[in-house]
C-alpha cells in the first residue's frame, strides 16, 4: 500500500490505474470513518461527487486534455459559494443557505476536474483561531482530539491531515490557512492579496481575506494555486494578470537566498519546543546554501492592535447584511421590524462574531473613527512601508506560525485577549497583503506538531514555492500522519 499525493493521484487517474469513483468513494469511506471523531466536515454531497466522477471518466476516455490535478477530490471551506452545497459559514444564520452561483474558484476547480465532495468546518464567519465558535460544534486535531485544530480553516487541515481529502481550499485573513497547518502538520498557502479572486467569498474582512489551499505537501498546493489564481472580471481587486505557473525546476533554488530572521519574534512568549524546532529549520535553510541574516521585526506592538480594529470594522459592515429580511435566518418571535433585525441577529450569531460587531461598529462611531480606525490604518501604512523596506535586504523571511502548539479544547475559548495575541506572528502578513506558506518543521515533547511560514514579497509566490519545495525534498516532516485516523488509498 502506498498513500498518493494529489498530483500522483491524478496521474494514476489519467494513466487508467484508478477510476474518479473509486478515488472518489475512498474519500467518501475515510470521510464517513472519520467525521464524527474530528468534525471536520458539516456537508457532504456523495451523489453530485459520484455524478461529477462519471462525468470525468468520459473526458478520460474520450483522451482529453485536463489538468494535472483531475480526479481529485476536494473540499472547501463553508465560506465559498457552491450552488451543489450549502454554504453556512459555520453559522446559525446561514445554516440552510443554499448558494444560486459558484464562486470563482469553484467554477476553476470544476473546469480543471477536481471533485468537490464536501463543504469544511471552520470558525463562525472566520471569527476564531481554533475552530469552536462554529455553530456546527468545534473541530478537533487529528494528533489528539482534546485538542483544537487550529482557526479559522481547522476542517481544512484536519480534513487533508486525516487522509479525506487529499487537498482543499481554505481562506486567511490574518493566519486562518496558516496556523491550522502549524496544529495539525499540513501544508498551506496564503496568496498575495489580489492574486486569487475573491467573488463568491462570503466576506469577513474585505480587505484581508485571501483564498488559499490546504494539502499534504507543498507541491499539491502549488498545483491548486495554478489552477485558481489569475484574473477575474467579477473582481476588481484581483489583479494578477494570468495564473501562476510554478512547474519550471528550481533546483538548487537555496543557493545564495538571503533570508530575515526577525529576532525579537523567538524571544519572549515563544515555547521552547518550537523556537528550537525553527532554529533547527533555518539551520537547514543555511546547510543548503541559503544566508541567514537577524534582524528585528518593527512596529510589533502595532499588529494586534491595528488587525482587530479594521478586521472588525470591515466585519461589522458586511455582516450588517444578516437582517433577518433578505435572506438567512430569521427570528420567529418578532413583532415589529426593528425587533426582527435585533432578535434574527441575537438569535443566529455566535458570541465571537457579536463581539467583533459590536467592536467594529464602536471604533467606526462618530467621535472614536479618528481615534481608533484611522490610526490603526495609519499603523498598516507603517507595517506596509517597513515589509517593503525589509525586502530590500532579504529574499524571504524566516518566522513561526504560533507561540505553542495546539492546545486544549475550551482551554482559551473564554479568554479573548489571549486568543488574539495568538495572531501575533500571522496577521501583519494580511495588514500588508504579502504571500507565505506555512510548513510543518517538527513535533513538541508531547507529539504535536509544530509549522514555520516563509514570507515573501508580493506576487513573490515562485520564489516562496521553490524554496518550499526545497525543504520538503530533504526535511520529510510533511509525510508524518496520525495513524489512527489515515487510511491509505493503494495504487
Amino acid at each position: 500500500m502506498q498513500q498518493l499525493s494529489s498530483l500522483e493521484l491524478s496521474r494514476a487517474i489519467m494513466e487508467k490505474k484508478l477510476s474518479p469513483k473509486e478515488a472518489v468513494l475512498s474519500s467518501l469511506r475515510i470521510i464517513e470513518k472519520n467525521n464524527g471523531k474530528l468534525n471536520a466536515f458539516i456537508s457532504i454531497n456523495p451523489e453530485y461527487a459520484l455524478a461529477k466522477a462519471e462525468e470525468l471518466q468520459k473526458k478520460i476516455n474520450a483522451g482529453e486534455k485536463l489538468s494535472r490535478l483531475a480526479g481529485v477530490p476536494v473540499a472547501v471551506k463553508d465560506n465559498i459559494s457552491t450552488k451543489a452545497y450549502k454554504t453556512t459559514c459555520a453559522s446559525k444564520m446561514l445554516e440552510n443557505f443554499l448558494p444560486i452561483y459558484n464562486a470563482t474558484v469553484i467554477d476553476r476547480m470544476e473546469e480543471a476536474g477536481l471533485i468537490i465532495i464536501g463543504k469544511l468546518n471552520m470558525d463562525e464567519f472566520g471569527m476564531g483561531s481554533s475552530s469552536e465558535t462554529g455553530f456546527f460544534g468545534s473541530v478537533k486535531n487529528p494528533w489528539d482530539i482534546s485538542r483544537v485544530a487550529g482557526g479559522s480553516s481547522g476542517g481544512n487541515a484536519a480534513a487533508v491531515v486525516s487522509g479525506g481529502v487529499t487537498l482543499s481550499l481554505g481562506t486567511d485573513t490574518g493566519g486562518s490557512i496558516r496556523q491550522p497547518c502549524s496544529f495539525c502538520n499540513a501544508s498551506g498557502i496564503k496568496p498575495t492579496y489580489g492574486a486569487v479572486s475573491r467573488y463568491g467569498l462570503l466576506a469577513y474582512a474585505s480587505s484581508l481575506d485571501q483564498i488559499g489551499p490546504v494539502g499534504q505537501n507543498i507541491e499539491d498546493c502549488a498545483a491548486l494555486l495554478e489552477i485558481i489564481s489569475g484574473m477575474d472580471n467579477k473582481d476588481s481587486t484581483c489583479i494578477l494578470p494570468k495564473a501562476f505557473n510554478f512547474e519550471k525546476n528550481t533546483d538548487n533554488c537555496m543557493k545564495g537566498i538571503k533570508i530575515g530572521i526577525p529576532v525579537n519574534y523567538f524571544e519572549n512568549g515563544i515555547e521552547a519546543d518550537v523556537k528550537n524546532a525553527l532554529l533547527n529549520a533555518a539551520k537547514s535553510f543555511k546547510e543548503k546554501g541559503a544566508e541567514l541574516i537577524e534582524f528585528t521585526m518593527p512596529y510589533t506592538e502595532y499588529l494586534i492592535p491595528s488587525y482587530y480594529i479594521i478586521a472588525s470594522a470591515e466585519a461589522s459592515s458586511n455582516l450588517s447584511r444578516y437582517d433577518g429580511v433578505k435572506y438567512g435566518y430569521r427570528s420567529a418571535s418578532a413583532k415589529t421590524i426593528n425587533d426582527l433585525y435585533r432578535m434574527s441577529r441575537n438569535e443566529a450569531f455566535g458570541m465571537e462574531v457579536k463581539r467583533r460587531i459590536m467592536l467594529g461598529s464602536f471604533v467606526l462611531s462618530s467621535g472614536y473613527y479618528e481615534a481608533y480606525y484611522q490610526k490603526a490604518l495609519d499603523a498598516q501604512m507603517l507595517i506596509k512601508l517597513a515589509y517593503k523596506k525589509l525586502f530590500e535586504s532579504f529574499d524571504l523571511i524566516l518566522s513561526p506560525v504560533t507561540t505553542g502548539t495546539a492546545y486544549r479544547l475550551g482551554e482559551n475559548i473564554n479568554d479573548p485577549m489571549k486568543m488574539y495575541m495568538g495572531d501575533i506572528y500571522t496577521v501583519s502578513i494580511n495588514l500588508a497583503g504579502l504571500p507565505a506558506v506555512s510548513l510543518p518543521c517538527g513535533f513538541d515533547e508531547q507529539g504535536m506538531p509544530v509549522g514555520m511560514q516563509l514570507i515573501g514579497s508580493a506576487f513573490s509566490e515562485p520564489q516562496l514555492i521553490s524554496c518550499a519545495r526545497e525543504y520538503q525534498k530533504y526535511s520529510g516532516w510533511h509525510l508524518k500522519r496520525p495513524e489512527d485516523f489515515y487510511d491509505r488509498l493503494q495504487d
